[in-house]
């Protein structure tokens, strides 16, 4: 059984009450929610061994060292990575694709092109116009439907050696799709074009195996897996982490330094310029300790189920219209109330203690796509219940009632 009152009791934020109410919270998608297990890690690491790293021969610094390199190591064998220098430690997903971006820009040429998706977060759309941008390249679009799916024939066919790189994310943070990232990065790769995956939103779902999937590039940051914000984590192949160039130039990502000419160092250090987030990067790794020893698969198992009843429960609900409906989800369900804006209900909903979320979710070509201000986005992870649901359900009945 998943004994999930048992897992709620790791999680201090849950016992707190909002407006008077006992906290609903199902913003997940946007940060989920520490453990004291995590919460322990973090005051460990200021309480008893808070040094600089790679620098220092005295003990603190050792033991940062230590600590913040085993750290990624438990992130190279969660995502199974060949190497554990193919993991970069960042600030998070959006820092990862910026890295790449960055990376490319002197590798591209006027007459090529890049692809994203239609379903991308604005971090993995803005980045890309802005390689364009600077390299005179293309940028071409994979459409939507309205299931929210992919509509990959197109893309397909238009795949040529002219198509240098290609962008998607693994799961939709606004809709929750899953997408077919297994047969993009195969098609991508038959015209010699590299392939990163936005999987921001994807691990606190999918325990993605890098080596299985043969993708070039993946990114993803420790606050959506109940780990602390700023830290996060970019996994290159080797070969193409070799090619880039650094993304910052400072101390650390050098193996020497004169006035006339500056070597840089190794992976992983070579992307990784001045002192980074230590205790977030140890702290990453003390999150996926905790999830592991639950069991990713578990995770997904008990969140589906509670995607299931909650979908039920909501479409139940006259006027309520849920956007994305495809085949593969993850437990994100994005709705509106016919005639009433999403913000209005997302207030209301706060001030009976349930968190969601509202507006566009920094997706605004999904939300252009629908012809929609925006939509209440209620996002579930493994420590909600099913009586959280139903508080969901009741909250936006009683907004219903206020608003129409």
């Amino acid at each position: 059984m998943f004994d999930v009152a048992r897992i709620r009791e790791d999680f201090p934020i849950l016992k707190r009450q909002v407006n008077g109410k006992p906290l609903v919270y199902l913003d997940n998608a946007a940060t989920s929610q520490t453990p004291q297990q995590v919460i322990d890690a973090i005051v460990d690491y200021y309480s008893r061994y808070n040094a600089n790293i790679h620098r220092g021969v005295h003990t603190l610094s050792q033991e940062a060292t230590e600590a913040y390199e085993a750290a990624r190591v438990k992130i190279q064998k969660h995502f199974n990575a060949a190497k554990a220098h193919e993991i970069i430690l960042t600030s998070g997903t959006t820092h990862g694709i910026n890295l790449v971006a960055q990376g490319f820009t002197d590798l591209l040429h006027p007459g090529e092109e890049i692809w994203v998706s239609a379903l991308e977060h604005h971090s993995n759309i803005v980045p890309w116009q802005m390689l364009c941008e600077r390299s005179g390249t293309r940028l071409r679009v994979i459409p939507m439907n309205e299931t929210g799916e992919l509509e990959l024939e197109g893309f397909l066919k238009e795949l040529s050696p002219k198509t240098r790189l290609v962008f998607c994310n693994h799961v939709s943070n606004a809709l929750g799709t899953v997408n077919p990232i297994e047969k993009i990065i195969s098609a991508a790769h038959q015209v010699g074009a590299a392939v990163l995956i936005d999987g921001a939103q994807a691990a606190p779902h999918i325990k993605a195996d890098m080596q299985a999937l043969d993708v070039d590039f993946y990114t993803v940051s420790a606050h959506k897996l109940c780990g602390p914000t700023g830290a996060g984590a970019l996994y290159g192949k080797e070969a193409w982490l070799e090619k880039l160039p650094p993304y910052q130039g400072g101390g650390e990502m050098i193996a020497e330094v004169t006035f006339e000419k500056t070597t840089y160092a190794g992976l992983p250090h070579k992307f990784e310029a001045g002192t980074p987030n230590i205790c977030g990067g140890i702290a990453f790794g003390a999150a996926l300790d905790y999830l592991n020893a639950i069991g990713m698969d578990r995770i997904a198992a008990y969140e589906h189920e509670l995607l299931a009843y909650a979908t039920e429960k909501l479409l139940a609900i006259p006027g309520l219209r849920i956007y994305g409906e495809a085949a593969q989800k993850t437990s994100v369900i994005s709705f509106n109330l016919e005639g009433a804006h999403p913000y209005d209900v997302g207030t209301i909903l706060d001030k009976l203690g349930i968190a969601v979320r509202t507006g566009h979710h920094c997706a605004q070509p999904v939300m252009d796509f629908y012809r929609i201000p925006g939509t209440v986005r209620a996002s579930f992870s493994f420590y909600n219940t099913r009586q959280e649901v139903d508080t969901l359900v009741a909250g936006v009945g009683r907004a219903r009632q206020m608003l129409l």
